[in-house]
C-alpha cells in the first residue's frame, strides 16, 4: 500500500505544482520544433509546433487527475445512493434500480462516450458527467448486495429499536461497514475515467484549450518514427497513472 500511495501523492503534487514546475502557457508554440529530449531548455523535447513536452505533460496531469477524481466521486455518489436505496428498501425499488443498472452496464462505455461528446461538444464538465453516468452501476450493485446482507444485522435492529430513522441508520451504521469495497471500486473508477478521458482526447474530443495526454498522443501519430518522444512520454504517463490507481485498488482489496 505504501508504494502506490507515495506514487499517488507525487502525481498529485506535480499536478498541483504545475504552474511552478512548468510556468507559462503549455500550448504556446515556438520556433524550437521537434527538439529531442535533453535539449537545452527542453528536458523532454518539443513537438512539431515547438511546444515543450514537459510542460504539456505536467499540465495534462491536472486534466487527467481532475477528470478521473471528479468522475469517480460523481459515480460513487450515484452508485452509493442507488445501491443503498435498492438494498435497504428491497422489493420493487430493488428491481427497478437493478434493471436500470443492468441497462447501463450493457452499453459500450467508450463508444457511447464518443457519441455523446461528439454531439454535445468537447468540455471537461461534459466528459466528467458522461463517465460518471456510465460508471455508477458497478458501485450500485456492490452497495446493494452489502446493505441487503447487513439489513438484518443485530446492530441495525438495535438502531431501529433506539428509534433511529432509516436514512440515519444507513448513513451512520451501515455505510461505514462497507467502506472498504466502495473505496476499492472508487480507485478503479479513477483509472477507468483517466483512460476514457485519454481516449476521447486521442480522438480529438477533448477540450482544445487544455493540455491533455490523449491530445498529445493524437498529435504524435504522424511523428512516431521521427519524433518518438512525442508519443512515448504521454503514453508512459497514462500507463503509470492507471497502474498506480489499479495498484491502490488491489492493495486496498487485499487489506
Amino acid at each position: 500500500m505504501r508504494l502506490p500511495l507515495i506514487a499517488l501523492l507525487l502525481l498529485l503534487a506535480c499536478a498541483l505544482a504545475a504552474p511552478w514546475l512548468a510556468p507559462g502557457d503549455p500550448l504556446a508554440g515556438s520556433a524550437d520544433a521537434l527538439l529531442a529530449p535533453l535539449s537545452p531548455g527542453h528536458l523532454l523535447g518539443t513537438d512539431d509546433l515547438g511546444r515543450d513536452i514537459w510542460a504539456m505533460l505536467i499540465h495534462g496531469s491536472r486534466v487527467s487527475l481532475a477528470v478521473g477524481l471528479a468522475a469517480s466521486v460523481c459515480s460513487l455518489a450515484i452508485g452509493v445512493l442507488a445501491g443503498a436505496a435498492a438494498g435497504w428498501l428491497g422489493g420493487w425499488a430493488d428491481a427497478v434500480v437493478m434493471r436500470i443498472a443492468e441497462f447501463f452496464q450493457t452499453l459500450p462505455r467508450f463508444v457511447l462516450a464518443l457519441i455523446v461528446i461528439a454531439i454535445a461538444g468537447p468540455g471537461i464538465g461534459k466528459v466528467i458527467l458522461v463517465i460518471a453516468v456510465l460508471a455508477w452501476p458497478q458501485t450500485a450493485r456492490v452497495v446493494r448486495a452489502e446493505i441487503a446482507a447487513l439489513r438484518g444485522a443485530a446492530f441495525v435492529d438495535a438502531a431501529r429499536l433506539g428509534g433511529m430513522p432509516a436514512p440515519v441508520i444507513v448513513l451512520r451504521e451501515v455505510l461505514p461497514q462497507i467502506a472498504g469495497p466502495v473505496l476499492v471500486l472508487a480507485a478503479l473508477d479513477v483509472a477507468t475515467a483517466i483512460l476514457l478521458e485519454a481516449g476521447l482526447g486521442f480522438f480529438g474530443l477533448g477540450d482544445p484549450n487544455l493540455a491533455s495526454w490523449g491530445a498529445m498522443l493524437n498529435e504524435a501519430q504522424q511523428y512516431l518514427r521521427s519524433a518518438w518522444w512525442m508519443s512515448v512520454f504521454p503514453g508512459l504517463a497514462i500507463g503509470l497513472t492507471v497502474l498506480v490507481f489499479n495498484a491502490l485498488g488491489d492493495t486496498a482489496a487485499a487489506a
